[in-house]
C-alpha cells in the first residue's frame, strides 16, 4: 500500500474544493500558528506582552539616570486538544461501491467531510474562547443587530478604540447569519451610488465597514447566561475605573466567565462589562481593562440576559496554535502519510493510511489550541 495517497491526491484536492461547507469566519479573524512539524500533545506556544509605560519627567544632571524599571508579562497557548476522523474501509466495500460512485469519488467526500467536522469544531473553540476574553459589549441582549442601520458598528468602534487598540486593516466583525441577513437587506448597503460597489447587491459580498472586515461564523449561537441576581458591590472604599477583581455579596445564583455584568446602580456606569473568570469566593474577575468608572460600595450589580456573542476583534488578540501529533521515533504503523491543506479555512491536516487484516483506516487529524490573549482588543456585539 505504499503511496496509497499520493495515488488519490487528486481526488482529495477535488473534493475539498467541491464541498459545501460552513461559514468559519473567526478561524479567519485570529493569528493562525500551524506547520508540518508534529508536535506533542500539551506542549505549549509562549508570548510575551509590555505593560503601559509611566511617563516621568526630565532632570537635568551629570549622572544619566536609571531607567525605568518596567514588567514584561509571559502567556502561554497549550496545545492541548486533539480532533481525529477515522475512515475504515475493507476490500469488499471497496468493491461494492466501484460498481456505482467509485471508491475515490466517496473516499473524497470522506476526506471533505472530514475537514469539515473538524474546523466546525476548531471554530467552536475559538469562538468560546473570544467572546470569554472580550472587554465589553455593546447591543441589546436577544434583539439581533442592523435591523434598520449599522450604527452598532461605531459603538464597537468606539469601545476597542478607547481600550487603544489600532485599526491597522487587521480588524475583523464576526457575526452570525441571521445578523448578515439584517446587514444585507440594508438599502444604504445595496445602493452601489451609497455603498461604493456592487459587491453587495450582486454577489451578496459584505464590504468593509468603517475599519471592520466583516465576516460569518456558524459557530455564533445564544449564550445562556448565569442566574446571578441580587449580588451588590462589596467593598467600602469601593473601586476606582480600571479595577478587574470585584468583590459581591448578598446575591445568589451564579455569575459566569463570558457573563456580561452591567452595574445597574442609577447613572452610574452605562457600560456592559464581560466576566472573565466566573464568581468564587465571593469575587468576580472581569476582564481588561475592568471597569471605565468608579463603582461604590452596594452598587447593585446585574447578569445580562442569555445573547448572541458576534465578535469584534484585531488579528492579534487571540491565536490558534495548529500542528500535526507526533510520532514515536521510527514512526507509527501508518504506511503513508501525507499533508493537506484545508482551501477552505487555510488550516493544514495530516492525512494517514492504515492496513490491517483484509481492512484499511484512512485518519484525517490535527492537535491544537486556542487562547485568546488580549481582551483589550475583543469586543462583543449583543444580539
Amino acid at each position: 500500500m505504499a503511496n496509497v495517497l499520493s495515488n488519490l491526491a487528486a481526488d482529495i484536492y477535488t473534493a475539498v474544493d467541491m464541498v459545501g461547507r460552513e461559514m468559519s469566519g473567526i478561524i479567519n479573524s485570529v493569528t493562525i500558528n500551524s506547520g508540518s512539524e508534529a508536535v506533542a500533545l500539551n506542549d505549549t506556544v509562549r508570548s510575551h506582552f509590555t505593560r503601559a509605560a509611566t511617563v516621568s519627567t526630565i532632570t537635568p544632571s551629570m549622572t544619566v539616570p536609571e531607567g525605568d524599571d518596567q514588567t514584561v508579562d509571559s502567556k502561554t497557548l497549550t496545545i492541548d486538544t486533539t480532533a481525529s476522523v477515522k475512515i475504515p474501509w475493507t476490500g469488499e466495500d471497496i468493491k461494492h461501491v466501484n460498481n456505482g460512485a467509485g471508491f475515490k469519488t466517496i473516499y473524497g467526500d470522506q476526506i471533505k467531510q472530514a475537514f469539515r467536522a473538524i474546523v466546525n469544531q476548531i471554530e467552536s473553540g475559538l469562538w468560546a474562547a473570544v467572546r470569554k476574553g472580550a472587554s465589553r459589549a455593546y447591543g441589546a441582549a436577544g434583539t439581533t443587530p442592523f435591523a434598520s442601520n449599522f450604527s452598532e458598528i461605531p459603538q464597537l468602534r468606539k469601545i476597542l478604540v478607547d481600550n487603544g487598540m489600532p485599526f491597522d486593516g487587521q480588524v475583523s466583525l464576526v457575526i452570525d447569519t441571521t445578523a448578515g441577513a439584517n446587514l444585507r437587506s440594508l438599502a444604504q448597503l445595496q445602493k452601489v451610488n451609497e455603498a461604493g460597489g456592487a459587491e453587495l447587491l450582486r454577489q451578496g459580498e459584505l464590504l468593509n465597514l468603517q475599519g471592520f472586515s466583516l465576516k460569518e461564523s456558524a459557530a455564533i449561537t445564544s449564550v445562556t447566561a448565569g442566574t446571578g441576581s441580587g449580588y451588590l458591590v462589596n467593598n467600602a472604599s469601593g473601586y476606582a475605573a480600571g479595577s478587574t477583581s470585584i468583590a459581591a455579596d448578598t446575591g445568589t445564583g451564579t455569575i459566569l466567565a463570558g457573563d456580561v455584568l452591567t452595574n445597574s446602580q442609577s447613572g452610574r456606569d452605562a457600560n456592559k462589562y464581560v466576566v472573565g473568570t466566573a464568581l468564587t469566593g465571593g469575587t468576580v474577575i472581569l476582564n481588561d481593562p475592568g471597569t471605565k468608572k468608579a463603582w461604590v460600595d452596594n452598587d447593585t450589580l446585574a447578569v445580562g440576559a442569555a445573547f448572541t456573542a458576534n465578535v469584534a476583534l484585531h488579528k492579534t488578540a487571540a491565536e490558534l496554535a495548529i500542528r500535526p501529533m507526533a510520532d514515536p521515533p521510527g514512526g507509527d504503523s501508518a504506511v503513508d502519510t501525507m499533508i493537506v491543506q484545508d482551501a477552505w479555512s487555510g488550516l493544514v491536516f495530516e492525512v494517514k493510511a492504515y492496513k490491517g487484516f483484509k481492512k484499511a483506516m484512512f485518519m484525517v487529524s490535527c492537535v491544537y489550541g486556542v487562547k485568546a490573549w488580549k481582551s483589550q482588543h475583543i469586543a462583543l456585539l449583543l444580539g
